[in-house]
């Protein structure tokens, strides 16, 4: 038996042993295997025959014939290996192939370091000539930095530069301020620059918006939440014998979660909260007592902030202390509710049994196959910009296949949530998560869960609420997958005996945002056929209500008071395409039949397929309702032919399960307009750059930004344009959504995919692709690429050790509002 070889050192045998040259084959087969770990050494176990020995006594002649057959098996041995191709030596790491040189033009795109945040907070703190206290401590009679970003300059300036050799523009940062300390109280935006030593601000707001932003619509801050705890706390002590009777609680082990939006009318910001018993190590979300508190919050004064409703198990009263003379008086019904204990909670995501053998293990034996520079990764002909806005999340630009330019800017919008209940704040509920942070609260990845464990993590900083930029570490993975699919085959069993295929493996940037229950997986993946594909996944808890009454009819009874509200996720994605070009035109194709007489016998009729193609010319004709029908076919198509006399074009693929869209009758169905639409394209304008606002949640009456005006009929006919795509899906909590909603069955996304932009297939290229014919040696590594895996299996990656340090920034007493 040979020795153990631990799970971190390579199984690698060095060449001058094997006979083998030290010259890797050009192509680095991705290799998914699976590794043991000795249950009791936590190591690798490999076995070899020992060399054995003759028994005494045995003849010469014995031996002679034995060592005579043992030669003639060596020699046989080595004609078979010398007429065989060599196979590379196994764990040797390659550069990735570089397609061209990093210029650092991808840097235009990139987020604001640490350092450049910090130099925007010093230029305005000694700039703006007025009092900034920092966000964290600030009272909404303050004025406060909010946040600091990168101003991404204008499209005709980087197209300039990136490819007409203009000057890079001047590297800006956008600054949001509230300014609470002012005669009229207002949100302001900022920009400033150059970085990295700032010398000017120009205000922006009404540029960008039209008018100044009300105060009223800024998001509600950590401090903000904080106040409203304390005043929440205080009012329940109003009503001790109420709390000990319902919930064996003095208020202390209850926990607040937020509603949105907060109010009827713009200027308001009344919110209710919902109260659940707390127990460390599980999710409150599902453990409601049945309490919510109506809050009043607008003032710029926290002292005059109210409670003015209480609601509870079906009954609303105007304050805590007419809750406890209710109680007292014997008029009140009262769900006697215990503590939950932690090792028995509704939820818990603790493991039940233990730890089993470990599962597959993908890794790259001979290392990544791709490139990381900045803020740029290359792969096999593509090549991605990446970034991530704090509220919005990812966001990608200048996405090239071949050096094409394929799509300008690729960017989450917005993601909706909206509820329904029996109860105030499930019913009223409608949370637009951007005003939230889905890119603030992308937090640290678990290396081999989230990502695969030898996926590249990168690093974000953001600078929200705070003068101190903050870092989620490993926040954001790249990494190539395979897909244990055939991206293409055929096995021919006629005429000509052979077999063809490439395995499907693609470049995955992904990142999660948790905002607050629920957990959003972010996903950007490039093909090796040219084609990008979008998808989200939704998992974590799901929120809930107490439940009473007829709560059944707005989803399940999931644990013994709990009511799992029914609720639909929306999600908006902005995607500029350039198809060979700026200037595409939107082109549809689908199927119709036509009943022609059979023309080889005229007595008969048939029914024959034909294509309608047709070429849309006006927006509201591309303006394509949520569940509607739509053409099959929808591509972005260039004035220029391929080699077949085609538009070159790229087709939009939308795989959706949306629920119904808010009644255009309801008062703030406006700012989430873009919902009306599965899919609209409109002409591309600057002072167009999102469909929604941060500002749109908190004030949703009057909305910032209002996509539906963006639809105005305009010619769309070789025009730069921009698809504006919505996905999501209905959920109706049920018991299998304890302790977690599972992401099968709950993904949603969409498809870029080239349609007559090449002349055949770009994959052929590919030096993945496999080939063998009844006639050669299947076995031969020259041959078949799979008959190399062998001797790439012989090894186990370098692992590092794990590490998860996503708990260090936070803090038990965050009363951010949940989601």
């Amino acid at each position: 038996m040979c020795e153990s070889v631990p799970l971190h050192s390579p199984c690698e045998f060095p060449a001058e042993e094997t006979g083998e040259e030290n010259k890797p084959e050009p192509t680095q087969p991705l290799v998914l295997v699976s590794l043991w770990e000795d249950s009791t050494a936590g190591n690798v176990s490999c076995q070899t025959a020992g060399a054995l020995s003759a028994p005494a006594g045995m003849s010469l002649k014995t031996v002679l014939i034995l060592l005579g057959l043992a030669l003639a098996t060596i020699f046989a041995l080595v004609c078979v290996l010398l007429t065989r191709e060599r196979s590379p030596r196994t764990c040797q790491h390659l550069p990735p192939e570089q397609e061209d040189v990093e210029d650092g033009q991808s840097l235009v795109f990139a987020d604001l370091t640490a350092e450049e945040m910090s130099q925007v907070v010093r230029y305005l703190q000694g700039q703006l000539g007025v009092p900034l206290v920092e966000a964290s401590r600030a009272k909404p009679s303050d004025n406060c930095i909010a946040s600091v970003d990168v101003q991404v300059p204008a499209k005709a300036e980087v197209l300039r530069f990136l490819d007409g050799g203009g000057a890079r523009p001047p590297r800006e940062a956008l600054a949001v301020l509230y300014f609470g300390n002012q005669p009229e109280p207002n949100i302001t935006e900022y920009v400033v620059g150059p970085l990295p030593a700032p010398a000017y601000h120009r205000d922006v707001t009404v540029q960008r918006y039209g008018g100044k932003l009300p105060y009223h619509r800024r998001p509600v801050t950590g401090r903000e939440y904080t106040d409203i705890n304390a005043l929440v706390q205080r009012e329940l002590k109003k009503a001790p014998l109420f709390l000990t009777a319902c919930c064996e609680s003095d208020g202390t082990n209850l926990v607040t979660l937020t509603t949105a939006p907060r109010g009827f009318k713009s200027g308001d910001r009344v919110t209710w909260f919902v109260l659940f018993h707390n127990v460390a190590g599980t999710g409150y979300y599902l453990s409601p007592v049945g309490l919510e508190v109506l809050v009043d919050h607008g003032d710029l004064h926290v002292s005059r902030w109210q409670l003015r409703q209480v609601f509870y198990n079906g009954r609303y009263f105007a304050s805590t202390r007419d809750l406890e003379q209710e109680f007292v008086a014997g008029a009140l019904e009262v769900v006697r509710l215990k503590q939950p204990r932690a090792d028995a909670v509704l939820g818990s995501m603790k493991p039940r049994s233990p730890p089993g053998s470990p599962g597959p293990l993908q890794f790259e034996h001979q290392g990544p196959r791709y490139s990381v520079r900045n803020n740029r990764v290359t792969f096999q002909g593509w090549s991605i910009t990446f970034g991530m806005n704090p509220n919005t999340g990812p966001r990608f630009f200048d996405i090239r296949y071949r050096g094409e330019r394929i799509v300008y800017e690729l960017s989450l919008q917005e993601a909706l949530a909206l509820y329904g209940s029996n109860c105030p704040g499930g019913m009223s509920t409608r949370y637009l998560d951007g005003s939230f942070g889905i890119g603030r609260f992308a937090y640290e990845l678990v290396q081999g869960l989230d990502c695969p464990y030898t996926a590249t993590y990168v690093d974000r900083h953001y600078l929200v609420e705070s003068d101190t930029p903050k870092t989620n570490q490993k926040s954001l993975c790249i990494f190539e997958h395979d897909s244990a699919l055939p991206l293409r085959r055929h096995f021919s069993d006629s005429q000509s005996f052979y077999y063809g295929g490439l395995r499907k493996t693609t470049l995955v940037i992904r990142t999660i945002s948790t905002l607050i229950n629920y957990d959003y997986i972010w996903d950007f993946m490039f093909h090796g056929n040219g084609a990008v594909e979008v998808r989200v996944h939704a998992t974590g808890y799901i929120s809930s209500s107490f439940f009473h009454g007829q709560g059944t009819d707005y989803g399940n009874r999931v644990g013994p008071h709990t009511l799992g509200t029914m609720h639909l996720h929306h999600i908006h994605y902005k995607v500029d395409l350039d198809v060979d070009g700026q200037l595409n035109s939107l082109e549809t194709q689908d199927m119709e039949y036509e009943f022609v007489k059979d023309p080889w016998s005229t007595q008969n009729t048939i029914e024959r397929p034909y294509l309608r193609r047709e070429r849309l010319e006006k927006e509201d004709e591309a303006a394509f309702p949520l569940n509607a029908p739509m053409p099959r076919y929808l591509s972005f198509v260039s004035p220029n032919p391929n080699k077949w006399e085609h538009p070159r074009s790229y087709r939009i693929q939308i795989i959706s399960f949306a629920g119904k869209h808010l009644p255009t009758s309801s008062s703030m169905e406006r700012s989430i307009s873009w919902g009306r639409y599965q899919l609209a394209v409109t002409r591309r304008k600057e002072e167009e750059p999102t469909s929604t606002s941060v500002y749109n949640q908190n004030d949703p009456w009057t909305p910032t930004v209002t996509f539906a005006d963006f639809i105005n009929n305009e010619t769309i006919t070789n025009e730069d344009l921009v698809a504006w795509i919505t996905v999501g899906f209905l959920h109706v909590p049920h018991a299998e959504d304890i302790p977690n909603t599972v992401t099968v069955g709950n993904g949603v996304g969409f498809f870029l995919r080239p349609y007559n932009y090449f002349n055949e297939d770009p994959s052929v290229d590919s030096s993945d692709s496999v080939y063998f014919s009844s006639e050669q040696d299947v076995g031969a590594c020259g041959a078949n690429p799979l008959a190399c895996l062998s001797s790439a299996t012989t090894c186990a990656p370098h692992l590092p050790p794990f590490h998860f340090g996503g708990f260090l920034n936070l803090s038990l007493a965050q009363p951010l509002g949940g989601l």
